[in-house]
């Protein structure tokens, strides 16, 4: 008879400066999870790298090296980086909270502890822990998920789309990530979700046939340049509409119309509203969004928060406005694809 291997135990990192407080979340956890502690930063800090536990319990107020300290170190370090950490402490005013989720804490409980609350917190970030695990693990092993020719396929059409472009070859994974969670929020199914990232990465096909000089010009194009670089996108269509499979099909719809705005100003054809195909409504949110959290010739990435402020103010002209608050809605999740992405490249 085979044997079945046991489930595995979450370990959990204590850390506190007062014993009592220490024996109380050993009381709550116990009877679920392996305990490791520590009764200072320093020490905290030496525990959770000897031990690697899969979520901190963290106290603020501490002596020599508080709570806050004490992140930024586990942060900076990629060993520690991913591991989750709960601050539960004394601190209940609203500045505090901010300034540790700002830290890169997941979560701030306060004082007195409360077990059902403290319970409920640990089992949800483990959960989110392990989800994000399992996509990371996705990410990297993308192209093993996928049959290899296929795949490989599209990644050289995504990529040809963007030979001549200043786009590296990581923004067209990344904002296929990002519109296939986009797709999910917006009900498609996990399918057709998966078809649409697949997609999305050849949006800008057309680009093989626009000369390398407008491409790559460092600055504003003028009229006559913005002209021919308009015809990328019926140039992407005419290239994609060849093929036959649903992937193919939705590619060429996404190449034809993902510059078409909401007001009806876009081109090709100056759609507006629902008569753009919502796949490449879908696709102009994470398209535009990458481009502007992304270093170019002529600018610098902008932060994620102005990005988002820009997505809004773009609702309802360029951009379809209830997909940009299904896009703002699921923030977290966008900004860990991005995080994905960036240590794959940087791999």
């Amino acid at each position: 008879m085979t044997d079945v291997p046991l489930p595995k135990v979450p370990k959990i990192a204590a850390i506190d400066d007062e014993p009592a407080n220490l024996q109380l979340i050993n009381d709550i956890l116990k009877a679920e999870y392996r305990m490791v502690f520590a009764r200072s930063g320093e020490d905290g800090i030496g525990v959770i790298q000897k031990h690697k536990p899969d979520l901190v319990l963290l106290d603020v107020m501490m002596p020599k090296m508080d709570g806050f300290e004490v992140i930024r170190r586990l942060r900076a370090n990629p060993e520690t980086a991913q591991i989750p950490v709960i601050f539960v402490t004394a601190r209940g005013d609203q500045e505090g909270e901010e300034q540790g989720l700002v830290a890169g804490a997941v979560d701030y409980v306060t004082k007195p502890v409360r077990p059902r609350i403290l319970k409920a917190r640990v089992r949800t970030h483990l959960a989110l822990a392990d989800q994000k695990e399992s996509y990371r693990r996705q990410v990297h092993e993308a192209t093993g998920k996928l049959e290899k020719s296929y795949h490989e396929a599209i990644s050289m059409l995504g990529a040809a789309g963007h030979y001549n472009d200043t786009d590296t070859g990581v923004h067209i994974w990344r904002m296929a990530a990002y519109s296939g969670a986009l797709a999910r929020a917006a009900l498609w199914n996990v399918e057709d979700s998966a078809t649409l990232e697949l997609a999305a990465t050849m949006h800008d096909m057309g680009k093989i046939g626009i000369p390398h000089s407008i491409l790559r010009k460092p600055g504003k194009l003028d009229s006559e340049e913005w002209e021919i670089m308009k015809r990328h996108a019926e140039l992407g269509y005419d290239i994609l509409s060849k093929g036959s499979s649903p992937v193919f099909v939705l590619a060429a719809d996404i190449a034809r119309h993902h510059h078409e705005r909401w007001d009806g100003t876009g081109y090709p054809h100056g759609l507006s509203g629902n008569d753009i195909p919502e796949a490449a409504r879908i696709v102009a949110i994470a398209d535009v969004f990458d481009a502007w959290t992304m270093d170019r010739p002529y600018k610098k990435a902008w932060p994620i928060d102005e990005s988002f402020d820009a997505l809004r103010e773009s609702a309802g002209t360029h951009l379809d406005p209830r997909l940009v608050e299904l896009f703002i809605g699921i923030r977290d999740e966008i900004v860990f694809l991005k995080e994905c992405w960036e240590e794959k490249a940087a791999a």
